[in-house]
């Protein structure tokens, strides 16, 4: 019975979420991301959870990362991308090679204080700063990474992204000019409506609900598909080849026009990233996170810090100006959904789609990036 009762709570508390993150100015500020991580994290650790639920946490957390990645690759249109700005594709190109220098550069100068799984950091923090914290979500699954060391490395990042974005929205851009030129806008411009990645509003209307269910069974026979590599290959690599398999199926599959046309998938994948930080937060072991936190908060700030201002580096030698480069900077770091606020606050709006496709880029090269490094550096360390 308690164990009904959690999946339960699993499955329906990121409605509450949702909920309070639109109607409560403070919870707003949080987001539901980071009201379900600290639900989670609550749950887990005032014992009342029943002994030994890693055999149904596990598989849990696996199928949601599982079936959110095909729901949110699906709106992605590749063919826009080759009319993108070309600075804007070569400023996230920049973002993408400096934080691939500075997890490497980290993974050494860390490892020492971080232990055995740095080289898993390093591929975690790829992914994460490149297409936030759905990357950052799949490769700590496709690498088996230690929970609370998942929720130490992710709850650094929520405060440090934060004091970076205040920056950006405040004084950023009047800093960024004195070393990078100025935006020009185009002549013939066209205004773009801003996403709201976070409205679920309309959702149960039957013209939305409908075939929105269709690309949810759609994303369940990727997941099996993707499963399909556990009868192939021993458990460890079998996460890494699934997580890989359903990505890529998903970005196929966003060739379809009826299927990339479908109306909040993104949402709904959303959602089920919201059920993977619930699962994942309720394993977190609170005593050690308060013992790992402390290091874990010094890597991930200088990841960031050192990653923006390189990035900023290579845009002045590129000559890329001081809009583009913080769109950018935003659409790899912490995702699509927070650009449409970045280029308000810079009173832009003409760089939202840059920011929004260069983002989706990052969910998309992200994964197989992070990974990748992972392995490699896990190799150099041996």
């Amino acid at each position: 019975m308690a164990t009904i009762v959690l999946i339960l709570f699993y499955l329906l508390f990121p409605v509450v979420a949702v909920y309070l993150a639109r109607k409560n100015s403070l919870c707003k500020k949080l987001g539901a991301v980071v009201i379900c991580y600290i639900a989670g994290i609550i749950i887990g650790n005032i014992n009342v959870l029943p002994a030994n639920l890693a055999p149904m946490q596990n598989p849990l957390m696996l199928v949601a990362i599982s079936l959110a990645l095909p729901l949110m690759f699906f709106s992605i249109d590749v063919r826009r991308w080759s009319r993108l700005a070309g600075k804007s594709l070569l400023s996230f190109g920049l973002q993408v090679s400096a934080i691939l220098i500075v997890a490497t550069l980290g993974f050494f100068i860390f490892r020492g204080w971080v232990g055995e799984e740095t080289w898993k950091l390093s591929g975690m923090f790829v992914g994460l700063y490149t297409g936030g914290t759905v990357n950052l979500g799949a490769i700590a699954t496709a690498l088996r990474t230690d929970q609370t060391l998942y929720i130490a490395a992710h709850t650094s990042d929520v405060l440090v992204s934060s004091i970076y974005l205040l920056f950006l929205m405040t004084i950023g851009q009047r800093v960024l000019l004195k070393f990078l030129p100025a935006f020009q806008p185009a002549e013939t411009a066209q205004a773009v409506k801003d996403p709201d990645f976070d409205s679920y509003a309309g959702i149960f209307e039957r013209k939305t609900f409908v075939p929105l269910m269709g690309a949810l069974g759609l994303s369940v026979l990727i997941f099996i598909t993707g499963a399909l590599s556990f009868l192939v290959f021993n458990e460890d690599t079998a996460f890494v080849v699934a997580i890989l398999a359903i990505s890529t199926l998903g970005i196929l599959c966003s060739f379809v026009p009826k299927i990339r046309n479908i109306k909040m998938t993104y949402q709904l994948g959303n959602y089920f990233i919201l059920i993977f930080c619930l699962v994942v937060s309720s394993m977190a072991d609170f005593n050690r996170l308060v013992s790992t936190a402390p290091i874990i908060f010094v890597y991930v700030t200088a990841t960031l810090l050192v990653c923006f201002l390189l990035h900023v580096i290579l845009s002045r030698i590129f000559k890329i100006d001081a809009d583009t480069v913080i769109i950018t900077s935003v659409a790899g770091m912490c995702s699509p959904p927070l650009v449409p606020m970045i280029a308000s606050a810079l009173k832009n709006k003409e760089i939202v789609l840059s920011g929004v496709i260069t983002g989706i880029i990052g969910w998309v090269v992200g994964t197989y990036l992070g990974i990748t490094l992972a392995y490699i550096l896990r190799g150099l360390g041996t």
